[in-house]
């Protein structure tokens, strides 16, 4: 079997303009970056205001494992397979980040025969947009440092700072770090942070921000840091609005692309899901909506992190919500929840299955929760046997959801055609009666307690000291009523990555609290979680080269 790159290179990829003329978009309402990237312009959107919305679908997965799941690659075919099936289909994807490109975890183009393309492009620099939002992050930090440095007019106290510097790509080395230093003009010396680029809150800002006008007024209320009456100092306060926008002019609109059968793919923001809300942008999922009948999304990692996000925080914002879910597993990684050593995968054990299950079952519970009616896929692989299949889908459909297998990683849109058989039957012969997991009154503290006890099974949660003084001052300021964005690892439904299955006796345990004033939510950080990744002893960046101008080495 070929490798991804391998695959994505060979494509023969359609100029953009033939993939858009699908979606009955005309070469005017084009932005081209080359031949086979585009921005979709801002008369494009409100041409189309008016139109009627397509059914949207949700892909989610169980908890990631080493084993593999398939998300994207489950996302990408099943659009290849609607498309198949004649349907006037598309998908909406995030924007991969540099930092997991190059680190260990790879990029986030789908895979085998279920990709868009193309690739490189759009693992590295693609059109800009992260970039962009980097600088914006950047100029903020610039300019409250030069207001400080220049007579401090805002009085704000340095040591309540709390705009962080960023950048695209995993550096722990800049988590902290003193600024400063040198003569009296080279800054005020004080302590200083780096975050990774798609935990920003310029990125989340992007994502949920329907227009520029939105865009502006989310930026405005950006806190910057508090000033020495613990009053907040904003982004508006230090005059950054208009600059900061002018920054992001183009990266806020969405992005078109295609996948290896030539469906169109609005890709577009790209939050992490473990550290952020891990969702495209609303206005590339809206856009998407009034030009398909069917529209593909996905939200990052787990569906206790990913999922629970774009239910809680995106369909909040963006007022409207999923007709439909897919939850994707593996035989694999569910015999890996099941205690199967990885070096074993491949050996049949329905006894690990049934041990590892309880994940998945987990997850389906959850998903339940919001009206929403599910479908469970299996990323089929060819060492699973009939009996762990039939296992499976046994278990599955006894929960009362739907089920199907899938084969696009080795077949494409063709591998695609039983799921895809089996969401329209969902989206046209069940309803959806979505609702929220909790709602805006509640306080901060108990919106944090019901994703802990309703999502992950925690008995409960511990706030350090810091946190719990937080959510008193949080929610003295005004911002009790915001969504929590929960910063939790992916790989457990607790907070300690080691715990897989489905744990049980265990608390959250929040260490941090902080507002997104910009955003619309508050963030909750548990356990370990970094907003600086590092990279690991050998990263993937060693294995990434340039031969006779082909990238080789991205996966």
């Amino acid at each position: 079997m070929k490798t991804d790159i391998e695959i994505a290179q060979e494509a023969e990829m359609l100029h953009i303009r033939e993939v858009a003329k699908k979606l009955d978009i005309t070469e005017d309402d084009l932005e081209f970056y080359g031949k086979y990237k585009a921005k979709l312009s801002d008369e494009l959107i409100k041409k189309v205001e008016n139109h009627k919305n397509g059914k949207l679908v949700l892909v989610t997965a169980i908890n990631p494992t080493p084993a593999g799941e398939g998300k994207t690659t489950i996302t990408v075919g099943l659009g290849e397979a609607l498309g198949k099936m004649g349907k006037k289909a598309s998908i909406a994807l995030r924007e991969p980040s540099l930092g997991p490109c190059f680190g260990i975890k790879g990029g986030a183009a789908g895979g085998g025969y279920s990709q868009v393309v193309p690739m490189e492009d759009l693992n590295l620099h693609f059109t800009g947009d992260f970039h962009a939002i980097t600088s914006a992050n950047n100029l903020l930090a610039a300019m409250l440092d030069n207001h400080i440095q220049h007579g401090n007019a805002l009085r704000i106290d340095t040591r309540q700072i709390v705009w962080k510097r960023c950048m695209d790509m995993n550096d722990r080395v800049l988590r902290n770090i003193v600024v400063g230093l040198g003569n009296k003009m080279d800054g005020y010396v004080r302590e200083d942070h780096f975050v990774i680029s798609v935990a920003s809150e310029i990125m989340a800002i992007l994502c949920l921000a329907d227009n520029m006008e939105d865009l502006k007024d989310k930026l405005s209320k950006i806190i910057v840091a508090y000033n020495v009456d613990g009053e907040p100092v904003t982004a508006a306060d230090l005059k950054a609005v208009g600059a900061m926008a002018a920054l992001l002019k183009d990266a806020i609109k969405p992005n078109i692309i295609q996948t290896l059968e030539h469906t169109p793919a609005f890709v577009h923001g790209g939050p992490f899901a473990n550290i952020a809300h891990g969702c495209n942008s609303i206005c590339a999922t809206k856009l998407a909506l009034k030009l398909s009948d069917i529209v593909v999304t996905e939200a990052g990692f787990g569906a206790d992190l990913g999922a629970e996000k774009f239910l809680d925080i995106k369909c909040r914002k963006a007022n409207f919500s999923p007709d439909a879910i897919v939850l994707v597993a593996t035989v694999r990684a569910l015999k890996y929840n099941g205690g199967l050593a990885k070096a074993d995968l491949n050996n049949e054990s329905v006894e690990a299955l049934k041990k590892g299950i309880v994940n998945l079952e987990k997850h389906i519970e959850n998903l339940q929760q919001y009206g929403v009616p599910i479908v469970v896929t299996l990323n089929q692989f060819i060492t699973d046997s009939e009996e762990e299949l039939r296992f499976v889908k046994e278990f599955v459909e006894n929960m009362g959801c739907d089920f199907a297998l899938a084969r696009v990683w080795e077949l494409g849109g063709e591998g695609g055609l039983e799921l895809a058989k089996k969401v329209c039957d969902v989206l046209y012969n069940k309803e959806s009666h979505f609702k929220l997991l909790y709602e805006d009154e509640m306080s901060l503290q108990d919106k944090i307690e019901t994703i802990a006890v309703k999502i992950y099974g925690a008995d409960g949660v511990n706030y350090s000291p810091a946190a719990k003084k937080a959510l008193e001052r949080i929610t003295e300021l005004g911002y009790g009523d915001l969504p929590v964005c929960m910063a939790k690892t992916q790989y457990s439904l607790s907070d300690d990555q080691t715990r897989l299955g489905r744990p049980e006796g265990f608390d959250i345990n929040v260490r941090e609290v902080y507002v997104n004033a910009g955003a619309g939510f508050v963030v909750a950080i548990t356990g370990s979680i970094m907003t600086m990744p590092g990279l690991p002893k050998i990263p993937a960046a060693e294995c990434i080269d340039v031969a006779n101008g082909m990238i080789t080495g991205l996966f």
